[in-house]
């Protein structure tokens, strides 16, 4: 009985991923002519709309020597512009029962609101507020980079692997900017200056570095006017965008790195990678090989590290794919007494395993079933669609990523998933980074 509900569980699950077919993105896109992209998706199911700016400067654009800048400007952001107040934002969004953040990517800054349609036309004017009057004087730099300072301590400083992540990236790139982690350094911005900082708004902050992207409960006639209303007469500087142009060297030799910090209870090691951006056709086979990896309990890597063998607390295995190159990752945090040599070698044996055999049908389809759950997941909001879009567009340089990247992703074969192992992986050669405690042993 046992087994023939789960070989019916096997052939539903199979059955699911063949017919799976994800509705389609219907968006409309069209460019202003002071050169900001607009996409929009009506949907009217729900009487609210999700607005998203994405501004083309990540932490890779900052300044050398300035790291943190657009993590700061996310903070900035916020604050007052000509005709609004500091917080205004959280007035507008929050006390309408709607929400609002941003985050700091490596290639661009999201911000992103949630609120009842019938507000759409007040955030409009209150992006347009953002992009075309921010105020940035002293008082807000000033405030506002003591914040990022406090959100170093409490993110890197303060947690037990806070400078593990940090380091990933610090240890991965020789010469691209991606070297840079987001978050900045505090002797960094303690070094900047209110001019340094202005000249960064004007450089990136403009209208032909922006993409909105609006979900929801709209008429799409009266959407473009307000948009055409509040954010067309915004000048473009005509200023050409400095854009990054570093290329990272392909490694050469394998490097190892050994990172210390305080209050660690278990050592960890980090393994990384480099592969492809995320608008390379191996993106997609590459997003499986990690899901087969690293995705949920039942992945081999947590299956062998942590169940079976029980020398790791935990691990995780994910393609951290951006828009110039990407990164590969292992991430084992080792059980009480087991060193970081051991979590390497066990980690490397379940890699070599995954170019040297191909993966089994059933293996392949529950890879597939949860990458699609995923997406699915991320799409049942106006504000994941929205996000799928912006990430189309800006990361992957093609919009119809949207509507192409799962079909593509679930296409993969186990054939696939061996070659991009092999290639980036199996003849690639790996960063190292041993995480201890000071002064204990590895």
């Amino acid at each position: 009985m046992a087994k023939r509900l789960l070989l019916l569980l096997f052939l539903t699950q199979t059955a699911f991923a063949a017919k799976l077919a994800v509705p389609r993105l219907d968006y409309k896109h069209r460019t202003l002519s002071n050169g900001l992209e607009v996409y929009t998706l009506q949907d009217r199911t729900t009487p609210t709309v999700a607005i998203q700016v994405w501004y083309r400067v990540g932490s890779k654009n900052d300044p050398e020597g300035r790291s943190g800048f657009a993590h700061l400007f996310e903070h900035i952001m916020f604050k007052a512009t000509k005709h609004m107040p500091s917080e205004m934002m959280d007035r507008l969004t929050e006390d309408v029962g709607g929400m609002n953040n941003a985050t700091t990517r490596d290639d661009a800054t999201q911000y992103f609101e949630v609120i009842p349609s019938n507000y759409l036309e007040t955030l409009l004017w209150a992006e347009g507020e953002r992009l075309g009057s921010l105020t940035v004087d002293d008082a807000n730099f000033k405030s506002e980079r003591d914040v990022v300072k406090e959100e170093y301590r409490f993110r890197v400083l303060a947690p037990p692997y806070g400078r593990l992540y940090y380091a990933l990236d610090k240890d991965s790139f020789t010469v691209h900017p991606y070297k840079r982690p987001g978050i900045g350094s505090i002797e960094d911005l303690d070094a900047a200056t209110l001019t340094d900082v202005q000249q960064f708004h004007s450089t990136f902050y403009r209208p032909d570095n922006a993409v909105l992207v609006i979900a929801g409960d709209f008429d799409q006639k009266q959407l473009d006017g307000w948009v055409d209303k509040y954010l067309g007469p915004i000048a473009n500087p005509g200023t050409p965008i400095p854009r990054v142009t570093a290329k990272e060297p392909a490694r050469t030799e394998e490097k190892r790195f050994v990172e210390k910090a305080p209050n660690v209870p278990l050592p960890a090691v980090g393994i990384t990678w480099l592969t492809p951006s995320a608008s390379s056709e191996d993106s997609y086979a590459l997003s499986m090989a990690s899901a087969i990896l690293g995705m949920g309990d039942s992945s081999r890597m947590t299956q062998s590290l942590v169940y079976k063998q029980k020398i790791a607390q935990d691990a995780n295995v994910f393609a951290d794919l951006r828009e110039d190159l990407g990164v590969f990752v292992v991430l084992v945090t080792l059980a009480s007494g087991h060193s970081v040599e051991e979590g390497e070698k066990a980690a490397r044996a379940e890699l070599q395993k995954l170019i040297d055999t191909p993966v089994s049908d059933a293996e392949m389809e529950k890879a597939r079933n949860l990458i699609a759950a995923s997406v699915l997941r991320q799409r049942e909001t106006n504000n994941g669609r929205a996000a799928a879009i912006g990430e189309a567009v800006v990361v992957s340089h093609d919009p119809e990523d949207v509507n192409t990247g799962l079909e593509k992703t679930l296409a993969v074969t186990a054939a696939d998933v061996q070659r991009v192992m092999k290639k980036y992986i199996g003849d690639g050669k790996a960063v190292v980074i041993q995480y201890v405690a000071e002064g204990g042993k590895k």
